[in-house]
């Protein structure tokens, strides 16, 4: 994919351009956001501004695209373009703004690198970005396109039929689209993005998996408050969310998008969850039971204590009603009769042979999880995770 003559410079300068990718995000995101300001609103999440995970993504989605074009010329690193691709369509990422993007990017890599940012060095990692941005282009028009969307039109408005408490952090709204237009299917692990104007006028995009569908296209959300302490800012959109969110009021959805989604098959599976990553494992239950399957299914969770899973009684439900699965929960406090006190330990647990692993939670916890599945025999290729936020795992994962 890339020229011989800009695999030869990009190899030479990966380790310095690696090395320098967090000044170089960082040095972008501030210069682009003091010119663009208006990029904030209703685009770009200022949470993972603050925080730091999007540009720490950010580095290591390039980087890893780099790399993959070393390490496999003759191949293009899809699964890595394919989240990303998902990522951009929830937002309602368009064309013209790659221009804008790569405009910054790259005059914050010449500030950085300064006189190593030489003509020929420019040159082979603009190839590397257009390279990633026009696959990236062409895979979002297609999502868009299987949406029935134009480029980043994909709003609607729902409105909340029923508010649960699933937990004292916790709360679930079922939500019946507005309008007769034709809704957009849904697959069982994908995620939506909800729209909401902040207090101070400035709109902003989080995602929420589909935690569940109902009848009559109903569709439903799991939103989880993210409480502030010990320097960590409190969640400003799940808070506005939980707080003020009741029956009758609208929502802003877009379509929904992801491309960790469950497979039909014969194969046996394994979902694993911790916390608020049962949600998109609940919808998968819920497709399985509502599809009549017989698959062999592997549940399995790990919480602080039963007050604290949300869905509990679903999950429970769900894999009861599913005649060839098995449940196993743990808690770290409180565990009622027939949970494992703790956190999620596989020592004795017995994976299905040639199972198909679905992950959500923590990236501590799936990458431990990750670990202990390929080592009981897990195809890596077999193993889907799904990441709340940004991706910090993205173009290291195999």
């Amino acid at each position: 994919m890339l020229s011989p003559e800009s695999a030869e410079i990009v190899r030479a300068t990966l380790p310095v351009v690696g090395a320098s990718l967090d000044t170089i995000t960082t040095r972008f995101y501030t210069s682009m956001f003091t010119e663009r300001p208006d990029l904030l609103d209703g685009l770009f999440n200022r949470g993972n501004q603050a925080n730091g995970e999007q540009r720490r993504a950010l580095a290591g989605s390039i980087a890893g695209f780099a790399k993959a074009l070393l390490d496999h010329p003759e191949e293009r690193p899809d699964r890595l373009l394919s989240r990303i691709a998902h990522k951009h369509t929830a937002v309602g990422v368009t064309d013209d703004q790659y221009v804008i993007v790569h405009k910054y990017l790259f005059g914050a890599i010449a500030d950085v690198l300064g006189e190593a940012a030489t003509p020929d060095v420019i040159a082979a990692w603009d190839e590397v970005y257009w390279l990633m941005g026009g696959a990236l282009i062409a895979l979002e028009a297609r999502i868009y396109a299987q949406v029935g969307a134009d480029d980043g039109r994909t709003w609607r408005q729902w409105r909340v039929v029923e508010r649960r408490e699933e937990t004292p952090d916790v709360v679930s709204f079922l939500l019946r689209p507005i309008g007769d237009d034709p809704v957009p299917p849904a697959r069982p692990g994908q995620y939506v993005s909800v729209r909401v104007r902040m207090p101070d006028g400035v709109h902003q995009l989080r995602q929420y998996s589909l935690s569940g569908t109902g009848e009559e296209g109903l569709r439903r959300i799991t939103v989880k408050r993210v409480r502030g302490g010990e320097g960590a800012p409190e969640g400003e959109v799940s808070t506005l969310l939980y707080d003020t969110v009741r029956p009758g009021d609208e929502l802003t959805l877009s379509a929904p998008f992801g491309d960790v989604v469950l497979e039909d098959g014969d194969a046996p599976l394994v979902f694993a969850s911790a916390g608020i990553g049962c949600t998109p494992i609940t919808a998968m239950l819920e497709h399985l039971v509502a599809t009549g399957s017989r698959r062999r299914v592997l549940l399995l969770h790990a919480d602080t204590s039963p007050a604290d899973h949300a869905l509990r009684q679903d999950m429970e439900r769900l894999a009861d009603a599913l005649p060839a699965a098995e449940r196993i929960f743990w808690y770290e406090a409180d565990a009622p009769q027939g949970a494992r006190t703790g956190r999620m330990d596989l020592t004795g647990v017995q994976i299905p042979r040639n199972a198909v692993a679905y992950m959500c939670g923590p990236l501590p916890f799936m990458r431990d999880v990750r670990g202990r599945l390929r080592a009981a025999g897990v195809a890596a290729r077999d193993i889907h995770y799904e990441v709340f936020g940004p991706d910090l795992w993205l173009g290291e994962d195999s």
